[in-house]
């Protein structure tokens, strides 16, 4: 079976064809960020108009990667949601009016989905039921995953996500955007125990996370050691200590939910998943308790197209019987901006 995979749920125009035999056969990516940079984040008017300009070249780009034709794909997968309204509509309307056209068949993808199913591209591949860690931008969760289509959430941050926190912090460094290379790069040059910054709620005693208190005493190291004069060796030690409590936090989390759930995979996914600080660290305290790390490959880190081909060939494969191609008697469509896993999967099971 041949799905595309559409994205466009924040700053990245992605598609990508995979195949349930020969793995992927092509993708292609755009990226906002040059266009962002200038403004400190993401200008949600400013992502639909460059989706809208982007997704066309890409899908003929991806076809002749893939050397194939369009009546060639069997099933359209597109990110439905969470994510900036605009942005979504693009993709889901490109999507579904392909569907419509080609009459094949078209799955709403949950983007988180897409992130927790991600690892299962990896070589080896980590084997079902497993803990997954979520850490992107806009999300911080920890699940149990049974199978596909299977997940129940065990933890969740109650404010910022990890990736904002980065994010706020490169700000606060005058690191500019986007924040978390930024502030991995730098703080390969800090050095430990310079300064001491909080681990919220890492003895709470459950698998919930909390990041704005992190975030406030980042501003407040700044402000200590020079605010708008801050030194390069300053912004490097706080750097590299905001890592570290990054770091401790998730470990401990996550190595809780391991020793909880007495399972001995935990499978990494999203954009933060891509530090290395983080990858080392969550490597050694899994393998000390007898466990395995599963992380996606580098390039799909990020949002990709090729994790949202991946969720939408695996509810093909659960609704074999019942996902009927698009009419004329079914041309509607719908975005969710926010959009909760929980609601996604019973929606689909």
């Amino acid at each position: 079976m041949l799905v595309l995979g559409i994205e466009t749920s924040c700053d990245e125009t992605a598609l990508a064809l995979l195949d349930s035999e020969r793995g992927v056969l092509g993708q292609r990516l755009h990226s906002q960020v040059d266009m962002h940079v200038a403004y400190g984040g993401v200008v949600p008017e400013l992502a639909s108009r460059d989706h809208v300009r982007h997704v066309l070249p890409l899908l003929d780009q991806v076809l002749d990667e893939a050397g194939e034709k369009l009546t060639a794909i069997d099933a359209i997968a597109v990110t439905a949601g969470p994510g900036l309204a605009g942005a979504l509509l693009v993709g889901v309307s490109i999507g579904h009016a392909l569907g419509y056209a080609l009459r094949r068949p078209v799955v709403d993808v949950h983007h988180l989905e897409g992130h927790l199913l991600s690892p299962l591209l990896a070589r080896p591949a980590p084997e079902f039921p497993f803990i997954a860690l979520l850490v992107s931008g806009g999300h911080t969760q920890l699940l149990h995953v049974a199978g596909y289509g299977d997940y129940r959430l065990l933890g969740e941050t109650l404010d910022d996500a990890a990736g904002e926190a980065f994010d706020k912090t490169a700000q606060l460094l005058g690191l500019g955007y986007p924040g978390g290379p930024a502030v991995s790069r730098i703080a390969e040059f800090g050095i430990a125990g310079a300064l001491k910054l909080p681990r919220p709620m890492i003895s709470s005693g459950n698998l919930d996370f909390s990041f704005s208190g992190l975030k406030t005493a980042v501003l407040t190291a700044v402000r200590r050691l020079g605010g708008g004069n801050l030194c390069e060796q300053s912004r490097a030690d706080i750097a590299l200590e905001f890592v570290q409590a990054m770091a401790d936090v998730l470990a401990s989390k996550a190595t809780r939910a391991l020793e909880e759930t007495g399972l001995k995979t935990l499978v990494v996914a999203g954009g933060v998943s891509a530090n290395t600080q983080l990858r080392t660290r969550l490597c050694d305290e899994v393998a000390a308790r007898g466990a395995k790390v599963f992380f996606p490959p580098i390039e799909l880190c990020t949002d990709n197209a090729v994790m949202i081909a991946l969720a939408g060939l695996a509810s093909v494969r659960r609704h074999s019987g019942s996902l009927a191609p698009r009419s004329r008697q079914s041309l509607g469509f719908s975005v969710r901006p926010r959009w909760p896993l929980a609601q996604a999967v019973s929606s689909q099971n």
